[in-house]
This record gives C-alpha cells, structure tokens and sequence, in this order.
C-alpha cells in the first residue's frame, strides 16, 4: 500500500510515462487495451485517480450514489439531472489540449468568446459539425 508520504513521487513517476508505458499499465490495470483516441494525458489522469483514491479514498458514500444514480439514468438513456446549469463548466480533452467551457444564463463561453449554443463550441473546437451535449457527454450515442 502506497503511503500519502511517497504520493508526489509517484505523481511524478505517473506524469513521466510515454504512450508505450501507458498503454502497458492500462493493459495490466483494466485487463484491455486502452481506446485508440485516448491521449497520454488522460490515462495519466486515470492512474493518478487510481493511486488518490487507493491512498487518500474514494468519494464519501452520498456523493458515489449520487454519480452511480446519473450513471444508470443515462445507460437508461433517460436525461441527466441539471446537465449543464448556469455557473456550472464543461471540460473536453480533444487533441492534446483541454477545453474548459462556462456555462452561462444566456449560452456558453470558450476562451473569452460568447456562444450560443454548445454545438457551436464543440464545431469551433473541432472543425467538424458535432452535437455539442455529446461532444461534452451530456448525452449517450444512439444504439439505432
């Protein structure tokens, strides 16, 4: 068991690895290669996660109800509870560089600029038309 002592050299440690290194341990930790699309940084998040929860915890019980709670509404597809409120920010990760998006009462703003709808944020970040509730994973693919 890891102590919270050695915590910012394995932080360390985790933020040194290659792609190589983390496809390996997401191998070894998840019993399956990693998504293709996912960058290095991300599954340095996951096992930086990992390594706080398994030394400091995990979330108190109410709160891990409530995130199983939204989970299963949306396997359900059933809508979120308040998926976007005002005040409240959206984060995407999309080649290489995190986007933090604020939501606002009158739409959206992304690097200082206003925008009215998410969609528009998430075509600005990509370049491509996308529907920006799944874009941020506010909303599941449709199975049909």
């Amino acid at each position: 068991m890891s102590s919270q002592k050695g915590l910012p050299d394995q932080f360390r440690e985790i933020s040194a690895l290659d792609r190589k290194a983390c496809v390996d341990r997401w191998t070894a930790v998840f019993g399956t290669a990693p998504p293709k699309y996912l960058s290095v940084r991300f599954m340095q998040r996951v096992f930086a996660r990992q390594l706080q929860i398994r030394v400091l915890g995990d979330y108190p019980g109410p709160i891990r109800r409530a995130l199983k709670a939204a989970s299963g509404a949306a396997q359900l597809g059933k809508p979120l509870p308040r998926l976007a409120a005002p005040g409240s920010y959206l984060m995407r990760e999309w080649n290489g560089r995190t986007y933090q998006v604020e939501v606002t009462s009158s739409g959206y703003v992304l690097d200082g600029q206003s925008y009215a709808s998410l969609s528009t944020v998430a075509k600005r970040i990509t370049g491509a038309h996308w529907s920006g509730p799944r874009f941020f994973g506010l909303t599941r693919k449709r199975t049909h």
